[in-house]
């Protein structure tokens, strides 16, 4: 499954410098209120960094947005990302690269206002979707650990804040252009006012058929996943250990192990149902469930916390490890159904019905549904939407052909083996307005929403209490009203 967060590393050291966490609640407090005493000091900061001489500088404050200072290191970090991305600024860098940090911070000074949250679940998993992508572009989670001298799980503590810092700056916008609609006589006028050259290029669309099939496990492996478990609830009985030591050391749940287990509140509906069943009946913090089978593997639960229709736990998961043997055996038996399907003993919707393990697309023929919109689900996908597995053998395949077996890692985290047949492609092409509506109205859906973000950032600025280094003073700003 795809979500959106398929974050350029640029944007990300963007976010990384801004140290929102210990800002983001006094952000909230009326900008008269505090500028006799913390902006004092900063405006301080500013007019000495004036008077030295450059060359001596470590570190300076060259803006104050708010509450917020912005630091010239800010901007060198933020430039020297940019650089080993291949990215280049619109204009000065010296000057665009302050103006981004400082809108950013427009935005989260509003989410705070407003009281805007994200959960750590939604942190959590655009992590791993990330994590997961670098993984499929790089080879393996080895090379991405030794490309970037990190392990993995100092990486996701490295990113954390700046995945924070994203969603409520995103969450904040949508709160912003809610409301904004576009009717069919717009997007007829939009288009009819466009040259042909700058009619939009609908990409390459395809619909995907898969059948899925789970490596199997044996019983030995089950086993010893089992009795890990069962000894690290007789460990915290004894007063050995605690469930979060293990969880932190052992959980096979990358978006829970590094807050020792623990997941924030959340409703029945959106967990594993075998899980919730088990989680729901707790009713004794310091008892342990038994153990659970879910679709990821399999858990121990620890109460935290009921709050009305929601709880919230700690739990540990560990996944059975699938042997090569057991991947191979799937493989074959997928070519050989790949060849009666071809030789038309049965067709391909036939197979998936009566044999595929994936019951979401077993229950649609095979075809995939395409979830990157939730507003909008669709079976057709860009390719940038297709799992990266799918889309590669998609790459090279005729409509109504089916592909050879290949492996791929599933929504839910376990390497399973596939086929794909390709039901239809339509090429990339220029929009038109009887075959692409929906395309060109979301064209001038997005032109609206980017205006009324940026009449709102510059009313933002209006209001905001905004001081810069002298040097600043000449730039080419994106938005008026900086310079006050």
């Amino acid at each position: 499954m795809k979500t959106g967060y398929k974050m350029s590393l640029a944007f990300i050291a963007l976010l990384l410098i801004m140290g929102m966490s210990a800002s983001a609640s006094r952000m909230g407090m009326s900008r008269h209120a505090s500028v006799a005493d913390s902006d004092s000091a900063k405006l301080e900061a500013v007019n000495d960094s004036q008077s030295i001489d450059p060359g001596s500088i470590v570190d300076e404050v060259i803006w104050v947005v708010g509450d917020e200072a912005i630091l010239k290191s800010d901007v060198e970090v933020t430039r020297l990302q940019s650089e080993a991305d291949g990215i280049k600024f619109v204009g000065d860098p010296d000057c665009s690269i302050p103006e981004q940090i400082a809108v950013q911070k427009l935005f989260l000074h509003q989410a705070a206002i407003d009281s805007i949250e994200v959960s750590e679940s939604e942190v959590m998993q655009g992590i791993d979707d990330q994590i997961n992508y670098w993984v499929s572009m790089i080879g393996s989670r080895e090379k991405l650990e030794e490309y970037r001298k990190q392990s993995i799980t100092q990486m996701r503590q490295q990113m954390h804040d700046d995945f924070k810092n994203r969603q409520l700056i995103q969450k904040m916008k949508q709160e912003l252009v809610k409301d904004i609609k576009v009717s069919p006589a717009q997007v007829r006028k939009y288009f009819n006012d466009l040259p042909t050259d700058s009619i939009p290029f609908v990409p390459t669309e395809v619909e995907v058929e898969i059948l899925t099939m789970q490596p199997r496990i044996p019983m030995e492996e089950i086993s010893r996943v089992k009795n890990q478990l069962r000894d690290f609830t007789d460990r915290v009985n004894k007063g050995e250990t605690t469930f979060a030591t293990l969880a932190r050391l052992y959980s096979e749940d990358p978006g829970s192990a590094r807050m020792g287990g623990e997941m924030d509140y959340i409703g029945r509906g959106m967990l594993d149902p075998a899980f919730a069943n088990v989680a729901f009946n707790l009713t004794d913090p310091k008892k342990i469930s038994k153990i659970v089978e879910s679709e990821f593997g399999y858990h121990i639960i620890q109460l935290i916390d009921k709050r009305g229709d929601k709880i919230k736990c700690r739990h540990i998961l560990l996944k059975p490890k699938v042997s090569q043997e057991a991947i191979d055996k799937s493989i074959g038996r997928l070519d050989s159904i790949g060849n009666d399907i071809r030789a038309k003993k049965f067709t391909f919707e036939a197979a998936v019905e009566a044999l595929s393990d994936d019951k979401d697309t077993r229950n649609n023929k095979g075809l995939m549904a395409n979830t990157a919109q939730a507003d909008n689900r669709t079976s057709k996908f860009q390719m940038k939407d297709l799992p990266t597995e799918v889309a590669r053998v998609v790459d090279t395949m005729k409509v109504g052909q089916i592909s050879a077996p290949f492996t791929m890692v599933n929504s839910k985290g376990k390497t399973t083996c596939a086929l794909i047949k390709l039901v239809s492609r339509v090429e990339g092409h220029r929009a038109t307005i009887t075959e692409d509506f929906q395309v060109m109205k979301d064209v001038v859906l997005a032109k609206e929403r980017e205006k009324t973000l940026h009449d709102w950032v510059v009313d933002k600025i209006k209001k905001t209490y905004v001081r810069m280094n002298d040097r600043y003073k000449n730039c080419n700003f994106e938005y008026q009203g900086w310079v006050k």
